[in-house]
């Protein structure tokens, strides 16, 4: 058999990331057309909302988005009020970010949209692939964790 030349379709942390490219931009193109926010803009907004105020160095590991990425991202928010920056009483040198009232609100208002449409892009899966998709992750998430300690 003649040898076999890697594909880069076979690739798995290819494969990963085209799809979980393709969902973001999919469930982004509803929020986007709906309140003018983008994918990096609503991954700070979802951090945000799930976790509190967090620095913007904080931001970039919650977030896995490059520091450049995390800073356009806060300047858009801030500009736009849905976010507000205040001093950092634990380190004078950097700024913790939070939801505004309106951030918080937009954010309610995205939230439930995200997750009806992860619904209807999960349903052609069974629950008990669901189950089995969100461990797998999980497993992968946590062995790439260990091996950045490594």
């Amino acid at each position: 058999m003649p040898n076999m030349k890697p594909r880069l379709s076979d690739f798995l942390p290819y494969r990963l990331s085209v799809t979980s490219n393709a969902i973001s931009n999919r469930i982004a193109v509803e929020y986007r057309a709906r309140f003018g926010v983008n994918v990096p803009e609503w991954r700070v907004m979802a951090v945000l909302g799930d976790v509190g105020p967090l620095t913007q160095r904080q931001l970039v590991g919650a977030t896995f988005m490059d520091k450049v990425a995390v800073n356009r991202a806060c300047k858009v928010l801030v500009d736009r009020n849905l976010v507000t920056r205040s001093p950092n009483d634990s380190d004078g040198r950097s700024h913790m970010l939070e939801l505004t009232a309106s951030g918080r609100e937009l954010h309610g208002q995205i939230m439930p949209l995200a997750l009806g449409m992860e619904e209807r892009l999960l349903e052609c899966l069974t629950t008990a692939e669901q189950r089995s998709l969100r461990k797998i992750l999980d497993k992968l998430f946590a062995q790439v964790r260990e091996s950045d300690i490594s």
